[in-house]
């Protein structure tokens, strides 16, 4: 997603008006094709693996052939199906990690390959190329620091994640104390982590902040295992956060802590927006259809209203409602419930993933409150799916020959790690049968 949007902004061929929505971008439809086709090939041969993922998250398969449904009564059948074909794609790199019968270590080289990519090579082009790295607004010339992304926003998302990842390792590799390599990981994740809230503070991005900033906090806290096993504790964790966040932006509870961010009590126009575009629903119960909200002559509209040009509805409740219906956002409703359910479980039988998937399934959660999250090809959206779709335990390996003769290198990365009473206990009830066999 993000190397499509790059190349849309080093080329100059991202939408500029309300008719290029229809067009569609011929470099970023080449790039995601590719994509999904190397997708595909590798899904197809993991078949097994992803006919049992998909039977344990039957509410996230409900939810897609929903949005294809819901194609029948959009007003742009052709372009809400293309757009649906791209998430899609979301959904089937999100199924190359979790069908990995290996994902943890799967998962742990995404987030450490495009993040010690991404990130360093932003902070490359922010402070030594900046006709890459940076831009300027059209409406009233500011500049604003866009990194390898085509907007600050999205620059936010990407340290956002990629920092919460490079926290979350650092984090653990304090813990595992006798690891080998431990002190080159803990310089890597840190020096990333650092790199991250640098270019947070030049991006401006402050919803990517605020999530980032709640979500290390859970990091830390699900880091300790005595009280990840309080499930009451997190749970009540989890709820404050989520009220307080809601009573800040919309209950004007906590208004000074939103001036505190840098944004006033419209948040930055968009409760006027918001206002706007509930009334431009024609069907409140079965929506536009999928992604079809946003064209044609409602978006001359409201574009005619808005002097910075918005192409979603900066709330990823709301902009469900619009595509979807309430019939949508029921079933977005299923999936939030059945995801944190599946967190939970997740987190008390492996605390270390457990925890990363907690911080990425409340990120999804808040961020949507002012930006569109739970829309396609968003980053956000992609890690919030990859927590709901927690890989069952039934997964098998790969039936190829090869994997099959080598045997599999112990990576204490990929594995669960035992605290210190279950290898004392698994020494003890060794310790007799090696005494036996020196007798012997």
């Amino acid at each position: 997603m993000i190397l499509g949007a790059t190349a849309s902004k080093w080329l100059q061929t991202y939408p500029r008006s309300a008719a290029d929505q229809l067009d569609g971008n011929p470099i970023q439809r080449n790039i995601f094709t590719a994509l999904m086709l190397m997708g595909l090939i590798v899904l197809a041969i993991r078949r097994h693996n992803v006919a049992a993922v998909l039977r344990a998250n039957k509410i996230v398969v409900l939810f897609f052939l929903y949005c294809a449904l819901s194609l029948i009564w959009s007003d742009y059948p052709d372009v809400g199906l293309k757009r649906w074909i791209k998430a899609c794609g979301d959904l089937v790199m999100v199924l190359i990690i979790v069908t990995d019968p290996q994902w943890r270590a799967a998962l742990q080289r995404f987030l450490a390959r495009i993040g010690f990519l991404l990130i360093p090579i932003s902070v490359l082009l922010v402070r030594y190329y900046p006709y890459l790295g940076r831009g300027y607004k059209e409406q009233d010339g500011r500049q604003v620091f866009e990194g390898v992304t085509n907007d600050k926003n999205m620059l936010g998302v990407l340290c956002l994640l990629f920092g919460l990842g490079a926290l979350w390792r650092f984090a653990y590799e304090r813990i595992e104390r006798h690891s080998p390599g431990r002190k080159g990981r803990l310089l890597a994740q840190g020096t990333l982590l650092l790199m991250s809230l640098w270019l947070f503070s030049k991006a401006n991005s402050m919803t990517s902040l605020a999530c980032f900033l709640i979500a290390a906090v859970l990091v830390v806290f699900t880091s300790s295992p005595s009280l990840v096993r309080r499930r009451r504790t997190v749970h009540l964790l989890v709820m404050a956060v989520i009220l307080v966040a809601f009573s800040a932006l919309f209950l004007n509870l906590g208004s000074s802590l939103v001036e505190t961010m840098g944004r006033d009590a419209t948040l930055t126009g968009r409760t006027a927006l918001w206002k706007e575009i509930v009334g431009m629903n024609g069907n409140p119960f079965l929506g536009t259809g999928f992604e079809s909200f946003w064209i044609g002559p409602r978006l001359d509209l409201i574009w005619g209203h808005h002097w910075w040009h918005p192409n979603e509805a900066h709330n990823g409740y709301l902009e469900v409602y619009l595509n979807l219906g309430w019939i949508g956002l029921g079933i977005l409703s299923a999936v939030l419930v059945t995801g944190y359910r599946k967190v939970i479980q997740m987190l008390q039988r492996d605390p270390k993933f457990g925890g990363l998937f907690l911080a990425f399934y409340l990120v999804g959660v808040i961020y949507s409150f002012t930006e569109a999250g739970f829309r396609l090809l968003n980053p956000v959206w992609i890690t919030f799916l990859m927590a709901c779709t927690v890989a069952p335990d039934e997964l098998k390996p790969s039936s190829s020959p090869q994997q099959k003769l080598t045997p599999r290198p112990f990576s204490h990365e990929a594995d669960r790690v035992f605290d210190g009473e279950e290898v004392e206990n698994a020494r003890a009830a060794l310790l007799p049968s090696v005494r036996q066999a020196q007798l012997l």
